[in-house]
């Protein structure tokens, strides 16, 4: 059975929008899925099944969480492959160190076409950021809350469901899925 890597947008940053992790556990073990692990407390799942479809997880996923915690929780699903890919094509190797302050937002589907372009991101030094395929890396040297780059690109229109980690937590799950 492939395993999968699920991401979920938007939970346990707050008071609001809560999941324990146990019951996100129980809800994957539920729908079938093996093998589920939990990593950290922000939505990070992985597990084996045996749907040959990432796309067809993710919407499982969501349909359930929704049923089950009355939220709409957009999901990005990555194979351990894939995973890899966003480590191995990481675009910012010599310089982004510090990977408590090195982002990648797993998207969806790729950006718009132009996208990059119209942030003029060079004004925006010495934050950087880069797209690979789905993956928008962004490194911010001062940290998040310094970073008026990362506003911007958050504040974008990117296109169906994404969610952002940081580097640190990218190698975590990279390292826990690898098979």
């Amino acid at each position: 059975m492939p395993p999968y890597i699920a991401l979920l947008r938007g939970i346990n940053l707050g008071a609001k929008r809560r999941i324990a992790m146990a019951d996100l556990r129980a809800l994957l073990a539920e729908l079938g899925y093996d093998d589920v692990r939990t990593h950290l407390q922000s939505g990070n799942a992985i597990f084996t099944t045996a749907t040959r479809s990432a796309a067809t997880v993710e919407r499982a996923l969501e349909s359930a969480i929704s049923q089950r915690f009355g939220m709409d929780v957009r999901v990005v699903v990555r194979t351990p492959r894939q995973l890899a890919a966003v480590v191995e094509q990481d675009p910012f190797p010599d310089e982004a160190l510090d990977h408590s302050r090195y982002m990648v937002i797993f998207l969806e589907q790729k950006p718009p076409a132009g996208w990059l372009e119209s942030l003029d991101a060079d004004r925006f030094a010495p934050d950087r950021v880069a797209v690979v395929g789905t993956h928008v890396y962004l490194w911010m040297p001062n940290g998040l809350h310094e970073s008026k780059l990362a506003t911007l690109v958050m504040d974008k229109k990117l296109g169906g469901a994404a969610t952002a980690r940081n580097f640190r937590t990218v190698l975590a799950l990279a390292g826990k899925s690898a098979g």
